[in-house]
């Protein structure tokens, strides 16, 4: 991770999940020069803040992707913006959607222009699965915004700017997740779930972050990046939480997928296959295809989703995964 070295980082969402992990890793792992945690809420920049009383390296900076006069101010000096910041929530989203476009969307386009005009050097945006073939306002905003950090590297011109995707599907107990709502009802003895044949990516924290550092070390700016992940079936997450719980379905929820896709089949004919992780390419002509020369491009009709992945989580694997969360 030496490619972190010196650099000033700027960490958007860097008091959420991911935010945090990526921060602590990076302050013990690299020579890092600088940490910027840019988030909202100075309650929980406090409380982390309280971990770290003696990091010289650390700085926190409260504002909103929505304030572009903000962002400004807080990219001056940054080399490298990992941008995680998002309103994340299905039901939130559809409820108020004028709210998730102005933080995914509007939030997205204020990165890329200030990140252009202060000279950062790098920025990795997260994604997520919902964002390929989207089904709900959520992943509609993150399919545009993905779109919107791939176009940017034309927009930034002659400037030095490069803009990444990295998407990925449900992070193990991240805030909000199925785990935690399935280990609170545990002891009930009744687990509800939306449909028996539902299935999803799954990809740990740690994983998370280590695939967004190393995607910070190979991308060239313009790539989505996407590992290559176990699924696992919810039911067999049900039976890893609470064995001798009774299953009732209530039915999938509005916006909701029986499974997830991370690659679609409109993307394969630009998608390589780089053994590790897949990469898919920007259709614009800007893009050289050498950078990926090592690769190997999928089939045509190639998609990466969760029900027909080759890798799947046993029970007693999302038991050892979960049992710490």
């Amino acid at each position: 991770m030496n490619h972190l070295d010196g650099k000033t980082v700027l960490v958007t969402g860097g008091t959420g999940s991911f935010g945090k992990k990526f921060i602590q890793t990076i302050l013990s792992e690299t020579k890092v020069k600088k940490v910027i945690v840019f988030s909202r809420d100075e309650f929980k920049q406090y409380q982390f803040q309280q971990q770290y009383p003696n990091e010289p390296r650390l700085r926190f900076f409260i504002g909103d992707v929505r304030d572009l006069a903000r962002l400004h101010r807080a990219l001056d000096g940054v080399d490298v913006v990992v941008h995680a910041a998002a309103l994340k929530q299905v039901p939130a989203a559809e409820y108020n959607p004028f709210e998730a476009v102005k933080t995914n969307i509007m939030g997205a386009q204020n990165i890329i222009e200030a990140a252009i005009d202060r000279g950062v050097e790098r920025v990795v945006a997260l994604s997520t699965d919902k964002a390929s073939s989207p089904i709900n306002l959520y992943g509609a905003t993150k399919l545009v915004s993905d779109k919107l950090f791939v176009a940017g590297n034309a927009y930034a011109g002659g400037k030095k700017t490069r803009f990444a995707v990295v998407r990925y599907g449900n992070v193990v107990g991240s805030r909000g997740s199925v785990v935690q709502l399935f280990k609170q009802l545990a002891d009930t003895g009744v687990l509800p779930i939306t449909d028996k044949r539902m299935t999803r990516f799954w990809i740990t924290l740690e994983q998370g972050v280590r695939f967004v550092i190393d995607s910070l070390a190979r991308m060239h700016g313009g790539e989505i990046f996407v590992p290559k992940i176990p699924s696992m079936r919810v039911v067999d997450l049900a039976k890893a939480i609470a064995p001798n719980a009774r299953l009732e379905v209530v039915g999938i929820r509005p916006g909701e997928k029986l499974h997830e896709e991370l690659i679609s089949v409109h993307d394969a004919r630009r998608t390589v296959d780089m053994n590790t992780h897949y990469v898919i390419q920007p259709e614009m002509d800007w893009w050289p295809r050498e950078n990926l020369s090592d690769g190997q491009p999928v089939p045509e009709d190639f998609s990466y989703v969760s029900d027909t992945n080759t890798e799947w989580l046993t029970v007693e694997q999302l038991w050892e995964l979960i049992k710490d969360v």
